[in-house]
């Protein structure tokens, strides 16, 4: 197995700079947007994100979540091993308020498509965003576009792309892994 590294933490920290940046092109104030990260990665780069935009943007009540899509992917149930579940945390309803869905890596799509489904249970959004660190284009499964993207990645599907996070791996670098 064979890893390159495909963003150094310089580019990372500069990818969350933009990123925040669009956010706040498109949002303003964000008194009608809510954050909502992916688990269980997605928190890492959400939790980031809103750093960022609370100290550089001076954003304050910044309404933030965690989505659990563990049992609404169509893949739940192919796996020998039991799933284990992260955990929701949306204290607010989305009725009427302009989503943005926070992930690190947009792959095939399910993961988006899952969290479609599961963010009903919290109300109807009038508009549902997705923001991807890493966007594997030429993977997807499903008709899914993310609508901020940190860096387009061209990996055939035997190559994995990883990224870590300080908070979790202790250093900011995105590999992509060949067997």
């Amino acid at each position: 197995m064979s890893q390159k590294v495909l963003l150094t933490a310089k580019e990372v920290q500069i990818i969350l700079q933009r990123l925040a940046c669009q956010l706040v092109e498109n949002h303003s104030d964000f008194s009608n947007t809510v954050l909502i990260g992916i688990q269980p990665r997605g928190i890492f780069l959400l939790n980031r994100l809103q750093e960022i935009l609370e100290q550089e943007y001076q954003l304050k009540d910044l309404k933030t979540g965690q989505l659990d899509i563990t049992f609404y992917r169509d893949d739940f149930r192919r796996s020998d091993k039991p799933l284990e579940a992260n955990k929701t945390k949306i204290d607010f309803v989305v009725e009427d308020k302009r989503v943005v869905f926070i992930d690190d890596v947009l792959y095939t799509g399910r993961s988006i498509r899952a969290a479609l489904t599961a963010i009903q249970s919290f109300g109807r959004p009038k508009e549902i965003e997705l923001l991807s660190f890493i966007d594997r284009r030429f993977s997807r499964h499903l008709p899914i576009q993310p609508d901020y993207n940190g860096r387009q990645v061209d990996a055939i599907n035997e190559e994995k792309v990883k990224v870590n996070w300080k908070e979790n791996e202790g250093e900011d670098i995105v590999y992509l892994i060949s067997k």
